[in-house]
């Protein structure tokens, strides 16, 4: 276990349950609003996974508009973007064709990141995206997506079908209040398991938390089985590349706790882990 993370225990069983993944476990991370920091929550949590999980992890851009959110938190290495992966669906049939177009960040996440460049190149519908994650499951042990707002029900189904749905919230009352709203809206709509499984991340903009704030994600706690706070971090504030070991230590802690709660759903219980897998990992 990488001795920048903690708490211990915490840490420890997230590295044992990412030994035990089930097989072509989805990761979704939406929201209720926009500009709530999803895409630099996509890079931080992938790249805790990246780091706990033996063979690589993968994060998909999914947004169906022009959109630099999550190459800006992985770093750009190849022209490479989501354009290239739907256009050669067809090749998608092991790890070295889907590489040809994936980034890489700091912590070892691949990521195949959104279109922003035109001339003959477009993002993805949802559709199409849904195809090249159904593609990168039979060849990634962990497949972390991107996904836009949940304003339209192929949002909705996406979160539904993933093992761990996570939704992304400002710490702020409208943000989490609105997120609340969209979880209503989502078991109105037959759609309880993502509310029902579901995990709540709560990213704070500035270092103080109001303490209305702090009352309404008490709250979040009866919707929610998981809500998680992500403290203020500068370095997750400014557009560049995250590499997890380097962030503040509470952050650091605050994402294992959100790491553990999204191992805990994406784990396969029936499996083994060879005797002395945590000297392993150590």
């Amino acid at each position: 276990m990488p001795h920048e993370f903690g708490p211990a225990d915490v840490a420890e069983r997230v590295w044992l349950g990412a030994a035990a993944l089930r097989p072509a476990a989805v990761v979704a991370v939406s929201s209720a609003d926009g500009g709530v920091g999803r895409s630099t929550l996509v890079a931080s949590l992938g790249g805790l996974l990246a780091l706990a999980v033996p063979g690589p992890v993968i994060a998909v851009d999914m947004h169906p508009v022009p959109w630099g959110g999550l190459v800006e938190r992985v770093g750009r290495s190849s022209a490479g973007t989501m354009w290239d992966a739907v256009r050669d669906l067809h090749t998608l049939t092991s790890r070295r064709e889907v590489e040809r177009w994936t980034q890489h960040s700091p912590s070892e996440l691949l990521a195949l990141v959104g279109e922003t460049e035109g001339r003959g190149r477009r993002p993805p519908r949802h559709d199409e995206a849904a195809a090249v994650v159904n593609a990168l499951r039979r060849l990634y042990p962990l497949t972390v997506c991107d996904v836009m707002p949940a304003l339209i029900a192929g949002v909705w189904r996406t979160l539904a079908a993933a093992h761990a749905p996570v939704l992304v919230a400002r710490a702020t009352t409208d943000s989490l209040h609105h997120t609340m709203r969209l979880v209503a809206h989502l078991r109105a709509a037959g759609y309880g398991r993502v509310a029902d499984r579901g995990v709540l991340a709560v990213v704070a903009s500035s270092p103080a938390t109001d303490r209305g704030v702090r009352a309404v994600i008490q709250q979040a706690t009866t919707s929610v089985p998981a809500v998680v706070p992500i403290p203020f971090d500068p370095q997750l504030a400014r557009p560049e590349p995250i590499d997890v070991r380097r962030l503040r230590k509470p952050t650091r802690h605050a994402l294992v706790q959100l790491a553990d709660a999204v191992i805990q759903r994406c784990a396969d219980p029936r499996a083994e882990l060879p005797v002395g897998a945590g000297k392993e990992r150590s």
